[in-house]
């Protein structure tokens, strides 16, 4: 019996650490976000998780034209590692402030799609860029059942992150995908921002239609999902209808099961101040949770860390993030050694070259 309850146990932590994004590294942490300066992609690193120093002086780590073919502007980052270990992927928010009169969106505020992006050494980066205006003939299963019946009035598609899902069976019987999850909007069909998810393949370069993750009856954006000892997947996530603010939310279930958050236990320490773009990252050898985001009603802006338990419960003691230029939401992971070094010494040559140009 002894022998028994051991294998389903270790069967068990063996699935749940699997089902969800892989952490490595035990050197320092990567913050990659959006940069508040513009509508780019920027790089800070750290030792503690808290006092940072910027990769390139806070200069965009790649080409927002290039790798953002909509409208030119990359918002929202959010990174992890592969799922087999080997390389990064990254997933961004298509969207340009200033492109909203050449473009004729509604609204400063609207945008058309996602990009997706793949790494091997977190300096040089390939991507795939999905506008939904196209409809369903830009996913892997044009033919599946759509959850609009026009695309093409599409006003929002926001804030996607990445969950690496194991068991997730394609139709050739493959398994494992990435969860791509976010926020949509299109009005002549619904009244608020909900919650839908896609599937990516392992190429990272391919993509389902969206199904509705959730829907609450009042708008929701900037989900973040964990998997945490307690078996549960455990979503941050902003509520912009009813009581506002950073709420939790949880599911025995990746996909479904997602029942209303919690009402009594929340990001409450920020007051009446506007709260977005949270991100929860543990510190190496800690249990306990980090929960980083974007309070922006105050001018200037100001990135908060605060402290959760190891259920992500009981938020407390938020500081102002150390060292970054322009923090904005983003994302964190965990860098080895070698990665660490060699994001310094990029960036060190990249300021050299930055300098000289000065200088002629």
């Amino acid at each position: 019996m002894k022998q028994l309850f051991c294998s389903a146990l270790l069967a068990i932590c063996t699935m749940t650490a699997s089902a969800q994004n892989i952490q490595k590294g035990d050197y320092g942490y990567l913050y990659c976000h959006m940069s508040d300066r513009g509508q780019w992609t920027a790089y800070a690193i750290s030792r503690d998780g808290y006092n940072y120093e910027d990769i390139i002086e806070g200069r965009p780590i790649m080409n927002p034209k290039e790798h953002a073919r909509i409208e030119g502007g990359q918002r929202d980052a959010y990174i992890t590692r592969a799922y087999n270990g080997k390389g990064f992927v990254m997933v961004t928010t298509d969207m340009n402030n200033s492109m909203t009169k050449k473009l004729g969106k509604q609204s400063d505020w609207d945008n058309y799609g996602i990009d997706l992006l793949k790494s091997d050494d977190l300096i040089h980066w390939t991507s795939v860029s999905f506008d939904y205006r196209k409809g369903t003939s830009i996913f892997m299963n044009p033919t599946a059942e759509s959850v609009y019946k026009d695309w093409s009035t599409i006003n929002r598609v926001w804030a996607p992150q990445i969950f690496w899902d194991p068991d997730y069976v394609w139709e050739n019987g493959e398994k494992g995908g990435y969860m791509i999850y976010y926020s949509m909007l299109n009005r002549p069909e619904e009244g608020y921002d909900r919650m839908y998810y896609s599937y990516a393949d392992k190429s990272f370069t391919k993509l389902t239609q969206p199904k509705l993750l959730f829907d609450w009856g009042y708008a929701t954006i900037d989900a973040d999902i964990n998997l945490l000892a307690d078996g549960k997947y455990h979503m941050l996530i902003k509520k912009e209808g009813g009581q506002k603010g950073i709420f939790t939310a949880t599911s025995d279930h990746l996909t479904s099961g997602w029942g209303e958050p919690v009402a009594d236990d929340y990001v409450s320490f920020e007051g009446k101040k506007n709260c977005e773009g949270s991100s929860a990252f543990q510190l190496i050898g800690d249990k306990t949770w980090r929960v980083a985001y974007i309070q922006y009603s105050d001018n200037p802006k100001h990135y908060r860390i605060c402290e959760a338990d190891e259920n992500l419960r009981n938020f407390k003691n938020p500081v102002d993030i150390k060292g970054v230029t322009g923090p904005q939401h983003g994302s964190f992971i965990r860098l080895t050694k070698k990665e660490y070094k060699r994001l310094k010494k990029w960036s060190d040559k990249e300021n050299e070259k930055a300098k000289a140009k000065t200088r002629q």
